[in-house]
């Protein structure tokens, strides 16, 4: 929980849940989010609950497939 707290940093933590995740669908949480602390433990114990792939590049994190963004970073 700690490593996923620091990959996420200062971000807005709903960008590293995945919307698709059926716990994201059953609780609504698009217009319900839970707080950070409970979202975070939420993606330690459910890992599909975290959008994916997560690319971290000298300091710069892209969350989920964005080709654009995949290039600049490469």
């Amino acid at each position: 929980m700690e490593e996923l707290d620091r990959l996420i940093g200062k971000r807005d933590y709903r960008e590293f849940l995945n919307s698709r995740n059926e716990l994201y669908r059953e609780r609504d949480m698009r217009n319900h989010p839970p707080p950070r602390a409970e979202a975070l433990r939420l993606m330690s114990v459910h890992p599909n609950l975290i959008k994916r792939p997560i690319l971290v590049k000298d300091g710069e994190v892209v969350v989920g497939f964005d080709k654009e963004a995949f290039s600049r970073m490469s």
